[in-house]
């Protein structure tokens, strides 16, 4: 089978949906397929040329139109007028595509160009349409709305399936705006298992965030973005620290919205600064390392389709404490994985605390537990292919006799 991926951007600051698309595309072309990915980044972004998967970027290049952007909200929403015009040339070569998100050029170009073609796409909205953005954005939920019943709703509305990560996020995206009309499908996802040197990898993060060596301590790693609930984790662990001298807290990720510098004045005010620990994004052995050095992984979402990073802690056999909003609780509570709380100020401190205070065996044990869930629930292994079955038969078409070649336009 050929698949090509649509989405926004392939930077890696992106978060979760398109390291969903790097690892998904790895294990297909293992398996004999071919995928390609169709962005709208300019062609000389540096994250377009080190992309992991063949990528045809048609934003619109130069400083000029980047300083443009800032001030022409169309221009932010992604418009590029070649995204239709090379789905018109070269949809045909693929038998099917993915759309990866909704609310940017992305989705909607990849309707206009497709709309009138042979080529089925599918649509993951990976949590693109929780009621928790139109809650807390309602200046932008104005112009979603607008944006939805001209043009969204019909991307939805034409696709061959629409692709849901799990039951809860299917129930809650049918209630953020109307007409909702879509053929809904639950597929697994997750994260491809994680090799190398355990050792290594430990000794990669440690070189990065030397204060912690000989020290315990929680990581947080995502991006640091308001709605992570960076900052309940902060108080939580502020008003849990001076029970817990043993332990520090890392926090890792991208900081995309500026809130470091508010955040760090915040565990200052608490009396924490120097026990809470910042090395930025982490990639490779030292990301891999950051997860076997904690004890557990926090993620306080207030919003979370899925979380890559809650699977990726699971695979390398930590707990977890998420809250109630990341999309997967109910799994993670069911296997006994790690504490699932409110995602409010007592109820992280609650989790915390709860987490903080168990003994290194119950720790362990909880561990294991989680390995075990990754392997049943979250191994993209499996997922993966089972995602490129059910398009498969929702196009008539067996997987299992892969053909060769894949387009003729020029990649990166």
């Amino acid at each position: 089978m050929k698949v090509l991926h649509v989405i926004g951007s392939v930077d890696p600051q992106g978060g979760g949906p398109i390291e969903g698309v790097f690892s998904s595309s790895k294990v297909w072309l293992d398996h004999g397929h071919d995928r390609h990915i169709l962005c709208l980044d300019p062609p000389d972004a540096p994250w377009v040329q080190n992309s992991a998967v063949s990528t045809f970027a048609v934003g619109i290049s130069g400083r000029w139109y980047q300083t443009l952007r800032k001030f022409f909200p169309l221009l932010r929403y992604g418009y590029t007028p070649h995204l239709t015009s090379w789905l018109y040339r070269y949809a045909s070569n693929y038998d099917a595509v993915v759309v990866n998100g909704l609310w940017n050029y992305a989705s909607f170009g990849a309707w206009r160009g497709l709309r009138k073609q042979k080529t089925p796409y599918f649509v993951f909205t990976h949590g693109m349409l929780d009621p928790w953005f139109n809650v807390t954005y309602p200046l932008k939920t104005f112009f979603k709305t607008i944006f939805w019943k001209a043009f969204e709703h019909k991307v939805l509305r034409d696709a061959r399936s629409v692709l849901f990560t799990c039951e809860e996020e299917r129930q809650l995206a049918c209630s953020s705006f109307a007409p909702y009309v879509a053929r809904e499908t639950v597929v697994g996802y997750g994260t491809r298992d994680i090799s190398g040197d355990p050792e290594q990898q430990r000794e990669a993060f440690l070189e990065r965030v030397p204060e912690v060596r000989g020290r315990k301590f929680v990581l947080f790693l995502s991006r640091i973005h308001r709605k992570k609930g960076v900052d309940l984790l902060i108080d939580a662990f502020g008003a849990c620290a001076s029970s817990f001298p043993e332990f520090d807290l890392v926090i890792a990720g991208p900081d995309q919205e500026g809130l470091k510098v508010s955040l760090q004045q915040r565990a200052a005010d608490l009396g924490i600064a120097e026990r809470i620990h910042w090395p930025g994004m982490l990639s490779g052995d030292a990301k891999w390392g950051a997860f076997r050095a904690a004890e557990f992984f926090a993620l306080p979402s207030h919003q979370e389709n899925f979380g890559i990073v809650v699977a990726e802690a699971m695979a390398l056999g930590r707990p977890v404490l998420i809250t109630n909003k990341v999309n997967i609780w109910r799994e993670i509570e069911s296997d006994h994985v790690g504490v699932v709380v409110n995602d409010d100020h007592d109820g992280v401190a609650c989790g915390l605390r709860i987490m903080l205070g168990q003994s290194q065996e119950e720790r362990e044990d909880m561990g294991a537990r989680a390995r075990r869930s990754f392997l049943a629930r979250y191994d993209l292994e499996k997922n993966a292919l089972d995602l490129l079955e059910v398009i498969g038969s929702k196009i008539g078409m067996d997987v299992n006799a892969p053909k060769e070649g894949a387009g003729d336009a020029n990649a990166r």
